[in-house]
């Protein structure tokens, strides 16, 4: 098992970015939107939009991150994307990997 975070940055609103273009499979991972954050980030797949998606509060607020767990699986990193409301605003992430 290894550990691995980074923040990813949404430069332009309505344009999703892949979190990290891996397969390595993720067994649990946290996403928070940063107290710099001025709109609503989105966490999901391929199809996760600046409208669609699971919301990440602005400001860090209390509905400002989510977790997930995979235990007896995995889910490829390459799986999640995110997207913004506001650009420039960001998603910081750990992931614990097999």
């Amino acid at each position: 098992m290894r550990i691995d975070s980074d923040i990813v940055d949404v430069p332009s609103a309505a344009t999703r970015v892949q979190v990290l273009n891996t397969q390595d499979p993720v067994l649990w991972i946290k996403f928070t939107a940063p107290t710099a954050n001025s709109g609503i980030t989105y966490v999901g797949d391929s199809a996760v939009s600046a409208t669609n998606g699971y919301p990440l509060g602005a400001a860090g607020g209390v509905d400002a991150t989510i977790e997930l767990d995979f235990r007896g699986g995995s889910i490829a990193m390459s799986t999640f994307y995110i997207d913004a409301a506001t650009n420039g605003d960001d998603v910081a992430w750990i992931a614990i990997f097999e």
